[in-house]
């Protein structure tokens, strides 16, 4: 019976050098991504038995993405299909005040057919937790109805509102998530995107508090960045502040806080443990290339304990 278990695309991440343009690299780093995926192998490498379901086409590529996150412990389960493209994004790093660009070219992927009855839902009635995020139902109509049938059926389910402002309009994703947070149990909502987004006010507390009352949550983390997150219950208030990190690259690591957070409210901690690890899983990510939190449960443990980085001899 698996712990966890996530729902959304996998992608393949294509990225010249930092600091170097699309239109005049070389070369490409290939990699793998997704949301959802990159919560699952966080989780799964801290102790969860993690499980994620998807659509991809049945290609090299399809297989590479397979590939990829299995190799980190995930039990892929994903329908393979002979329409349907492999989903990309192109990602170009580069200092202030140019930046970092993201380019998406996901349009026709296989994921955006894919339907309840096609995805082994079994496997979600016997998990502790169904997760996914506001990206997957931003990708169809298809999939908005997916999203809705997956999250109405699962036992508990957990949602990070992960807008992304080059899928879809605020109007549009506001009127899903008015739909879907009423059938979410633990809601990840950034500070920005409720604001910008769902337009509530005022500081984190009060977004959290608005947040619960609103959709009937079970429990609200609201992130802030540099600022940290805090988690309220209905019961208990709590904040996190943020570790210190030095970024070697920034992608994937609300991703992974996520899936520390989930690694140890699934095991039963605390909501203030699972704020701790959710933070250091975190700052670990942004000192590893690429969007996947590769990390281990004795690394997370030595930035809890405030054991300076270096050489390990």
């Amino acid at each position: 019976m698996p712990d966890l278990v996530t729902v959304g695309e996998g992608l393949l991440r294509l990225s010249p050098p930092h600091g170097d343009r699309l239109e005049t690299t070389d070369q490409l780093d290939f990699r793998v991504a997704g949301a959802e995926s990159n919560v699952a192998i966080a989780a799964q490498r801290l102790g969860v038995d993690a499980t994620w379901l998807s659509k991809l086409p049945d290609s090299v590529l399809g297989n590479r993405v397979v590939a990829q996150i299995r190799r980190h412990g995930v039990d892929v389960r994903a329908v393979r299909s002979e329409d349907g493209r492999q989903g990309t994004y192109y990602l170009e790093q580069g200092g202030r005040p140019r930046g970092t660009n993201v380019i998406y070219d996901r349009a026709d992927a296989a994921v955006t057919t894919a339907t309840p009855e096609e995805l082994d839902t079994g496997v979600i009635d016997e998990a502790a937790l169904l997760f996914t995020t506001g990206i997957t139902p931003a990708l169809s109509e298809t999939l908005e109805e997916t999203t809705s049938q997956l999250l109405e059926t699962a036992d508990r389910t957990g949602f990070d509102l992960n807008y992304r402002k080059k899928l879809w309009s605020p109007e549009e994703a506001r009127e899903t998530y008015d739909g879907l947070l009423p059938k979410v149990d633990l809601l990840f909502a950034p500070a920005r995107d409720t604001r910008r987004i769902l337009d509530f006010s005022g500081d984190a507390e009060t977004l959290a508090r608005d947040l619960r009352s609103t959709y009937d949550c079970e429990t609200v983390v609201v992130t802030r960045g540099d600022e940290g997150a805090l988690a309220w219950t209905g019961e208990e208030l709590l904040e996190q502040p943020t570790f210190e990190t030095e970024t070697t690259d920034p992608i994937g690591t609300g991703d992974a806080f996520v899936g520390g957070y989930l690694s140890q409210e699934l095991t039963g901690r605390s909501v203030g443990d699972a704020l701790q690890y959710g933070a250091a899983t975190a700052a670990l990510k942004r000192t590893i290339t690429g969007d996947l939190a590769v990390v281990d449960e004795h690394e997370v443990q030595a930035v809890l304990e405030d054991d300076e980085g270096g050489i390990d001899r």
